[in-house]
């Protein structure tokens, strides 16, 4: 029996069991098999494979990498042309882009990559149509653009959500807040802070012992669902902002496009007319939570051109040195920061002061 009917077969029998507290325990079971079916299914065992798909392993370049998904024909060559400049092949059918085709735009001082990803369809998590290459590239990009067409119904916005979501994308949501510790021996040692409504002990020690995990110490630190605890025992989850771009907004009135606006993380965009490209530019910056330190060399003003980009939760001094050369923080003797995270202008700080968007900093070596 194949991966994909084992896989079938139990997602029919979730759909016929009907959710109560006594079928609890065995959703969790049955949740927790499929969750494993679909890593095999991701990384097959042992063969040596056909090798990496041609064209989709791109080099990253830039401070951050934004990926366009979507269905066949939608706009999203059009989308990287118009915003990057780059010509990615534009034709009236279906599945003209096959390959990853990259392109970069400066934005407020950052270096963003675009990648045009080949259109994925239904199944393309169980492999379908070079999906598991096209989702495969999505997993290592900062943010994700969800590209749908106005005129096609909101169904796709699901399906695709359900494509990443089987490869184990979760967008737009924080890991689930829950301690997960493998030990020797010791048994299941399980604790709630606070009052759960789909988990118990029972249940989670059943999800554990399909994974042949007999001895943890498991604590749940806000209401959790089966799913969440199978995300952390499995551990392969990337965590991925997302906005869904509504393309071809020229086909549609001006009432429906009220509607559209009101959907939360949704941009309406025009690509062939460049209409809302500054919106849509400014809500990826906000998604991306970029932070930009501008240097100043001693004696002289600071250099406001090119400013050193980092990602959101790695802007120490240490992280700023790391990203010029290995070297520097060795060199370092303190730091002169200027900006909003120090209270005095400047102040001396030392290597692990966290710096925000907008600091100006001097190194002083030894």
């Amino acid at each position: 029996m194949s991966i994909l009917a084992k896989i079938a077969e139990i997602e029919n029998e979730m759909t016929r069991t009907q959710k109560n507290k006594a079928t609890a325990h065995h959703l969790g079971l049955l949740k927790a098999r499929l969750a494993k079916l679909r890593r095999e299914l991701i990384t097959p065992k042992g063969g040596s494979g056909g090798g990496p798909g041609e064209g989709f392993d791109v080099a990253k370049t830039g401070d951050a990498r934004v990926g366009f998904v979507g269905f066949p024909s939608v706009g999203k060559s059009t989308l990287l042309s118009n915003l990057a400049g780059v010509y990615s092949e534009v034709a009236a059918y279906e599945f003209t882009t096959l390959t990853t085709v990259p392109g970069v735009i400066r934005y407020k001082g950052a270096k963003i990559q675009l990648l045009d990803l080949p259109g994925i369809i239904e199944g393309a998590k169980d492999g379908k149509g070079r999906g598991r290459q096209v989702i495969a590239v999505a997993r290592t990009c900062n943010l994700i653009l969800i590209v749908l067409d106005v005129l096609k119904p909101l169904l796709h916005k699901k399906l695709i959500e359900h494509e990443l979501e089987g490869f184990g994308i979760r967008l737009n949501k924080q890991p689930p807040n829950i301690g997960f510790k493998k030990k020797d021996k010791g048994g299941i040692n399980f604790t709630a802070t606070c009052a759960q409504s789909e988990l118990d002990a029972e249940t989670v020690k059943s999800i554990l012992s399909e994974y042949k995990i007999h001895n943890a110490d498991i604590t749940l630190r806000s209401d959790c669902t089966a799913d969440d605890l199978i995300d952390v025992v499995e551990g392969n989850r990337v965590y991925i902002p997302c906005i869904y771009v509504l393309n071809k907004i020229d086909q549609i009135s001006i009432e429906e496009l009220d509607v559209i606006y009101k959907v939360p993380h949704c941009v309406p965009i025009s690509a062939h007319h460049r209409w809302n490209f500054d919106d849509l530019l400014e809500k990826m910056w906000d998604y991306l939570q970029l932070v930009r330190i501008y240097t100043k060399p001693k004696g002289q003003l600071p250099d406001y051109t090119s400013p050193v980009v980092l990602p959101n939760g790695r802007t120490s001094v240490e992280d700023f040195c790391l990203k010029i050369h290995k070297n520097l923080i060795k060199e370092l003797k303190y730091a002169l920061v200027w900006g909003s995270s120090v209270k005095h202008n400047p102040q001396k700080v030392g290597k692990d002061h966290v710096m925000e968007d907008e600091d100006v900093i001097q190194l002083v070596k030894k």
